[in-house]
């Protein structure tokens, strides 16, 4: 691994240990988790890699393949408030695990990303990888639903992200040939197995060339959109109501926003028919993959695609391209923007006899149209995978 080489060049010595978090990509169940939703999720085979070697003085440093940039602090003094650089999802995560275990040792180390950031949840994985080596050198031995609770404090209270446990959960629970198949309100989930008479797939990732950060996009503003949604029809209907960050459309009946939405604002209503209509999209894709049917599930995921660009209103106009060339190319089972929809990129279910032509179409097509991202784009065929190993 280049982050173990990179580890000797910095340290003059190996590194101890080598953590590892896949990442995801969810083909139905987009914007969903927020509202305590469905989601359908496959890890797959490439992740975040970190080199790692103890530190007793508590010191955490860490360096990163992708930001030049080292960051270095205290395991008993973190940072209170986010420092805006791409650490803070591990500063983050140093303060949420010291909130439930006692810390006494630190580590130096390398991170590695197997592929360009954006839309697979690289920030959910390092912080799993992260949180994977420092349980590690402090001998604690977090739960599945611990290290699924404590990256996404991380990832809520101190970078800012209101994301809800979609990420988390599929780089946890995955297991290879198997589709999660997980309910957020109760973390009740199946790991659906691969039918027998299921058609081959890969797992085909189309990056835009365009990186994008969840903090600075508009991804909390959609998560405002859809709590507005719940309280007003939760008022509409005489439904009790508290708090609004603690408000979901998950509380609140399809019966009852059948009855009122078009009382809402156009925006808030146009959320809430993405998230009631996604809600049933992964019930039926639960259903049509227990059938081994990925034809019907790939129509499904192209589905949640288009929803995500007109009721979600999410796309950049470079993943809106690869959309559109995923609908009409040959191989290709179904599809949809990969991670929130901020650019970064789209993932699609493929049959593997289409490889290279789907490559080739996909990329000459884009390349057509956004002609100056043609160093930056790349695609990579990725199989599923087992989630993380703690």
């Amino acid at each position: 691994m280049k982050c173990e080489e990179r580890f000797f060049e910095i340290y003059g010595k190996q590194s101890e240990g080598l953590s590892f978090c896949p990442y995801r990509v969810c083909p139905i169940g987009a914007h969903s988790d927020h509202q305590y939703g469905k989601i359908t999720g496959l890890a797959i085979n490439k992740g975040i890699h970190i080199a790692y070697r103890p530190k007793q003085n508590g010191v955490i440093e860490i360096s990163s393949l992708n930001f030049e940039k080292r960051a270095q602090w205290h395991i008993s003094s973190t940072p209170k408030t986010k420092e805006n650089d791409w650490a803070d999802y591990l500063r983050g995560a140093t303060i949420a695990l010291s909130k439930r275990y006692p810390l006494g040792v630190g580590l130096c180390g390398v991170i590695e990303g197997s592929l360009p950031i954006g839309g697979l949840s690289s920030s959910a994985a390092v912080i799993i990888s992260f949180l994977s080596a420092l349980t590690a050198v402090n001998n604690i031995h977090l739960t599945q639903n611990e290290i699924i609770m404590t990256a996404l404090e991380a990832e809520n209270s101190y970078v800012g992200v209101s994301c809800g446990k979609l990420d988390q959960s599929c780089e946890v629970y995955s297991k290879k040939e198997h589709l999660l198949y997980l309910d957020t309100l109760d973390d009740s989930f199946e790991l659906i197995p691969t039918a027998p008479k299921m058609k081959p797939y890969k797992i085909a990732i189309f990056f835009s060339g365009v990186e994008r950060t969840l903090a600075g996009s508009k991804f909390n503003m959609r998560v405002d959109e859809c709590r507005s949604a719940a309280y007003a029809l939760k008022a509409f209907a005489g439904m009790e109501y508290g708090k609004f960050e603690e408000t979901h459309l998950r509380e609140v009946p399809v019966e009852i926003y059948r009855q009122y939405k078009d009382r809402l604002p156009e925006n808030w209503a146009k959320r809430a028919e993405h998230w009631y209509t996604e809600f049933d999209r992964v019930q039926k894709g639960a259903e049509v993959w227990r059938r081994g049917d990925i034809e019907e599930f790939g129509k499904l995921s192209f589905e949640s695609g288009r929803s995500s660009i007109y009721n979600y209103e999410t796309g950049s106009p470079e993943l809106k391209k690869l959309y559109e060339l995923m609908l009409t190319t040959d191989g290709i089972y179904g599809g949809r923007f990969s991670g929130a929809g901020f650019k970064g990129c789209c993932m699609a279910l493929i049959d593997p006899s289409f490889e290279e032509s789907i490559t080739e179409k996909i990329e000459k097509e884009y390349i057509k149209a956004f002609p100056a991202l043609k160093e930056k784009y790349s695609a990579h065929i990725c199989e599923s995978a087992d989630g993380v190993s703690l």
